[in-house]
Parts: structure tokens; C-alpha cells; sequence
């Protein structure tokens, strides 16, 4: 789910990555109940959606190949059945040989850029609406720069200092956290992370895992879902450096420049559909090409030189 530069995908296999939270603060004030977010989406094992229509999900298309088979998810604690998933027809899947050369020299900006060029965004369709749980509303505004995000998730966490180990656990508690979107611009919503005493009182980032997961905006007394956990940039060998320490800049799928995709989608007008990968998912078989020679879910290659396989995030 990141020149000097090293690649970290906060995907699926990986999900759900809780949150990385400041060295400082103690995590009890990072940890929050279920009802601080009903309309989360888990994947099975790991990884997120959120709910944005009583019977539609939204996430980054790269969780989507490990779970290719999805038959549900779980919201507010109650499995829901999936009828369909719905990719966009820009995402294209991390090359192998890409991760093989950052695994043999240590730099990454290659995949930085491959990523950077993919529409990592997908909609999963459920088979009955959620009356339990109300959807959230989607960001449609432009104006993210110097705005306070929360963002939420489950899973792998540690702090700032130290990062958390790619290996995981990476699903845990739930937990939210803070940061100050530094830019936005086409497909892309991004924050630093920073360290103490620039952070804010709750700075944190999401973490390996966490792909799908919300980035969410206040307008009014709401909170509106602006973005989702993609991927990440930081200094360091590739080979050597950690996910989620200071420093190190979130890139998050930018739901804005999503709007007229994600409405065409759910209203199934036909001219909107020509814009996607449809998988439909029937007795636990996939029917897209999509599935076939995919990169890890998480695009944080484990010590083995390799890509994780994905199981299930972001």
C-alpha cells in the first residue's frame, strides 16, 4: 500500500494495519470502540473498505486480487454477503520484476512512479442493503491541502521512533489518529507524518494493512470520507527501512477525483460502467484477468526478497 525512497504498500494482505501513533502519547488515547466508526468494512483476515451506499463499498483496487474470490466482509460486526466488486478500469497491478529490482538494489522510485500512474480504486456491491449502519458521505470538495484528517484502522501499530514490522500482526484494535493533509491533486490525497514537536496532539498514520481504509475530513460537525490508504514514501533502502516512522508521506486514493466514477457505478448507468472491470463473484469464482500475476497486497517487500502474497488491505 514510499529516491532515496522506499516503497510500502498499506494493502491487503497486510491489512488492516491499526494505526502508528507518536512515541510520546499513550495508546489508550489512540484506541476507540466500533460506534467511532460503524460503516468500516473488514475484510476477511485483514484489510478495509468503507461503506458509502446502503448496498456499495468503496476501497483501493489493489486489495481486491488476494480476495478475487470475496464472498463477504464484515460490518458492525454482522457478515454480509458480496454480490459483485466493481474495478476501475485504470488500476493496473504492481509488476513483479519491479519489486525484484527494488529487492536487489534498495531503491524503490520506479514502482513509486508506476504507482503514482494506477487508479487504485474499486467498489464492492452487496448482495442486500446495510439498514444498520448508516453509509458515509463522500468528500466532493478540492480544497484537502492544510485540513485535519482522521483516519482509522486495524492492525499492525508501533510508533514514530521505531516504525512497525512489516511482518506483522496486522490486525489489532481499533484505533484513530490525526494528520494535516499537505497536498492533493488528481488521483492522489497526501499527509506526513511528523514527528514531536510539530505533530499534532494525536498525529498518527495509518500502517501496512490499512489499504481501503478511511481518510476522513470534518465539514460541519461531519466527517466525510476524502481518501483511502494506498501507499507510502519514506527515506531508506527499501531492503532495511521500516513502515510507519516519522517522516514518512501517506498517499491516499483521492476520492474527489472519483465522484462522477464512483456515482456512474452505483447507478449502474451503462456510459459509467465502460469505465470499469467488473468481476462478478459466484460460487467463490472470480471471472477477471485482473487476478493473474499480481503483485503483493502489500507493496512492502518482506525480508525474504520478495512480495507478500496477498490474503485478504490494504
Amino acid at each position: 500500500m514510499i529516491r532515496f525512497f522506499l516503497l510500502i504498500l498499506l494493502a491487503a494482505s497486510s491489512t488492516a494495519s491499526a494505526v502508528v501513533i507518536r512515541h510520546d502519547v499513550d495508546d489508550s488515547k489512540y484506541r476507540v470502540p466500533a460506534s467511532e466508526f460503524p460503516a468500516l468494512v473488514d475484510m476477511p483476515g485483514e484489510g478495509h473498505r468503507v461503506l458509502i451506499a446502503p448496498q456499495w463499498a468503496v476501497t483501493a483496487a489493489h486489495t481486491i486480487p488476494g480476495n478475487s474470490d470475496l464472498q463477504r466482509v464484515m460490518i458492525n460486526g454482522v457478515s454480509r454477503d458480496v454480490e459483485r466488486i466493481v474495478m476501475h478500469a485504470g488500476y493496473k497491478a504492481l509488476p513483479q520484476a519491479l519489486l525484484d529490482q527494488a529487492m536487489a538494489s534498495g531503491e524503490a522510485m520506479l514502482i513509486v512512479v508506476f504507482l503514482a500512474s494506477s487508479d487504485d480504486i474499486a467498489l464492492i456491491k452487496l448482495t442486500l442493503s446495510v439498514m444498520d449502519v448508516a453509509p458515509v458521505e463522500l468528500y466532493k470538495d478540492s480544497n484537502e491541502p492544510g485540513q485535519i484528517a482522521k483516519i482509522v484502522g486495524k492492525g499492525a501499530t508501533d510508533t514514530g521512533v521505531t516504525g512497525h514490522s512489516p511482518n506483522g500482526p496486522n490486525r489489532t484494535e481499533l484505533r484513530r489518529a490525526f494528520n494535516t493533509i499537505t497536498s492533493a491533486h488528481d488521483r492522489w490525497l497526501c499527509y506526513v507524518f511528523d514527528e514531536p514537536p510539530t505533530a499534532l496532539p494525536l498525529e498518527g498514520t495509518l500502517g501496512n494493512g490499512d489499504s481501503g481504509g478511511p481518510v476522513l475530513l470534518q465539514t460541519d460537525d461531519q466527517w466525510l470520507l476524502a481518501g483511502l490508504g494506498s501507499w507510502k514514501v519514506a527515506q531508506g533502502d527499501v531492503r532495511t527501512a521500516r513502515p510507519g516512522r516519522y517522516g514518512q508521506t501517506s498517499c491516499n486514493v483521492h476520492l474527489s477525483h472519483y465522484i462522477e466514477w464512483i456515482e456512474g457505478v452505483i447507478s449502474e448507468q451503462p456510459q459509467a460502467r465502460r469505465g470499469t472491470n467488473e468481476r462478478q463473484v459466484e460460487r467463490g469464482q472470480a471471472s477477471n484477468s485482473h487476478e493473474r500475476g499480481q503483485a503483493s497486497n502489500s507493496r512492502f517487500p518482506t525480508e525474504r526478497g520478495r512480495a507478500r502474497t496477498r490474503t485478504g488491505i490494504e
